[in-house]
């Protein structure tokens, strides 16, 4: 349903660095790059993920009460995305582990990349 999403960045290298590893480790790579953005993708008719600088000039900001969330295969999956995303620059907004009160089969973390952007990598397998 959804083709892409994109978050501002005030720092397109700075911040594409940080994403080359964290969503090589979801299959993604580089799909499309222009000089104000840069896009991944896991494959055709996927969503890509997207960094831009702003059309209008302005610094880019953090959406209050925004937040993404990564597929991940496995709990494992989830605990490295989280760990590497805190070894890059980013900040814990909640470890990973299981979320009883939503589901007890909802395993996550919550993470802001450097830019404040914040992040949810899950993975929740059905019974």
């Amino acid at each position: 349903m959804l083709g892409y999403v994109m978050i501002g960045s005030n720092n397109i290298e700075k911040s594409a660095k940080f994403y080359d590893i964290l969503l090589a480790e979801l299959g993604a790579k580089r799909n499309m790059e222009g000089d104000s953005f840069v896009a991944w993708s896991s494959g055709e008719d996927t969503t890509s993920f997207c960094l831009t600088k702003p059309y209008d000039g302005n610094a880019a900001t953090v959406g209050n009460g925004t937040m993404m969330a990564l597929f991940a295969p496995s709990h494992d999956v989830v605990d490295k995305i989280h760990a590497l995303a805190l070894e890059m620059g980013g900040t814990c907004e909640g470890p990973p582990g299981p979320r009883p009160d939503f589901d007890p089969n909802f395993y996550c973390g919550y993470f802001r990349d450097p830019e404040g952007n914040k992040f949810n990598v899950f993975n929740f397998p059905t019974p």
